[in-house]
């Protein structure tokens, strides 16, 4: 008997949940990471959980955590509802949920093809999908014939949702979105027993001149009122959702004036960001996750975070085939492999390619910053790219 198992792991779950629970969980992983999955059979996954009478079954990447939800609901256990999750991941439905809900934060969205869609130029992105993906500013009506409206994505997700009463076909198209360009955070936090605690805020930061992450810092660098906000949006959205018994995160974006806007909301945890609130509070995420998918609340700290933390994403900004790659330490998580070119790895957004992650930590924000910039620049200098690339670290 297992106290949890971890649904579709990516690397990053093994080494997380080593790291958090040796000694206090019995953790069992089942199934491939299902970005690199084929098909997936629900019986079967179904029966693989309850073999090993899991107290909860989890999953961190939005196909798992549906999954993971789908499984939960079968075996009676503990976990948001399958419903929920979807009205989270689901931008379109969840849109019309934040509308009512929470309108001072929803920005004017449709669905593409409506009759009353922003005005050009909109944000386009699809209904369903996963950092970025096929996501791109419409500038004009003949900009609507480059959207990809075949995406294996979509039909993986879909392939699951039918699971939970999505209807074939309600997984395609494109939601189009005024565009908002103001500093992006991302609030974390869990719902147990239909109360909703916030656990922090990360700020995300650009490559200069780009629309493409370079690091995410915590603790924020938002002001008191700003923080509060945040937190009532979550407070008022998350139980409207339907969410409970899971770990979630509300991306925003924050203008200087005005109210802050919502980009997404994920039924899931930001395991990017767990080595940050470790480093930070010294309570990993994971280990809240864990307690809250066998019905356990949480022993959140509740002291604030002390000291900075970052995850810094190092990204080229050209495609190049990868001749070879550097040996690194242990805590950098290499994103690409030798042989192929960077296009045909991973997943990016329009502009950029990820080469790897690392986290830096300190007591001093600017300092901890130069020095993660640093460290970038040499692992960078490890690579062999092929033709030459172009990267922002100064």
């Amino acid at each position: 008997m297992a106290d949890l198992v971890f649904l579709c792991p990516q690397e990053r779950d093994r080494e997380a949940v080593g790291h958090a629970s040796a000694e206090s969980r019995d953790v069992v992983f089942v199934g491939d990471d299902l970005d690199a999955a084929g098909e997936v059979d629900l019986d079967e996954i179904v029966r693989a959980c309850a073999a090993h009478q899991p107290r909860g079954v989890v999953g961190t990447k939005d196909l798992s955590a549906l999954l993971a939800a789908l499984v939960c609901a079968r075996l009676g256990l503990s976990g948001p509802s399958p419903k929920a999750v979807i009205n989270c991941q689901h931008k379109l439905w969840s849109r019309e949920i934040q509308r009512r809900v929470v309108p001072e934060a929803t920005p004017h969205f449709a669905a593409v093809g409506a009759d009353d869609v922003p005005p050009f130029p909109f944000f386009a992105k699809p209904v369903v999908g996963r950092l970025s993906d096929s996501a791109m500013p419409i500038q004009a009506p003949s900009d609507l014939d480059l959207l990809d409206h075949d995406r294996p994505y979509a039909r993986a997700y879909e392939a699951i949702a039918v699971s939970a009463g999505v209807l074939a076909g309600q997984c395609g198209g494109f939601i189009a979105e005024e565009i908002l360009e103001e500093n992006e955070v991302t609030l974390e936090g869990f719902v147990h027993h239909g109360q909703v605690t916030v656990v922090g805020i990360t700020d995300s930061i650009n490559y200069e001149g780009t629309a493409s992450f370079e690091r995410f810092d915590y603790p924020t660098a938002l002001g008191d009122s700003r923080r509060r906000e945040l937190s009532a949006v979550a407070r008022r959205l998350l139980p409207a959702l339907g969410f409970d018994g899971g770990f979630f995160n509300i991306e925003f974006f924050v203008p200087a004036v005005g109210p802050a806007k919502i980009v997404e909301v994920n039924g899931r945890i930001a395991s990017q960001f767990s080595a940050l609130l470790e480093l930070t509070h010294g309570y990993s995420s994971y280990d809240a996750l864990m307690s809250l998918a066998v019905g356990e609340r949480p022993d959140w700290p509740a002291v604030g975070p002390t000291g900075f933390a970052l995850s810094y994403c190092l990204r080229v900004f050209e495609d190049a085939l990868v001749e070879t790659v550097p040996q690194c330490d242990g805590d950098v998580e290499l994103l690409v492999q030798s042989g192929s070119r960077l296009s045909e790895q991973g997943t990016n957004d329009a502009e950029s390619y990820r080469l790897c992650i690392f986290v830096e930590s300190g007591t001093d924000r600017a300092a901890t910053i130069a020095a993660a910039r640093a460290r970038a620049a040499g692992i960078l200098s490890g690579f062999r790219l092929s033709p030459p690339r172009s990267l922002a670290t100064d």
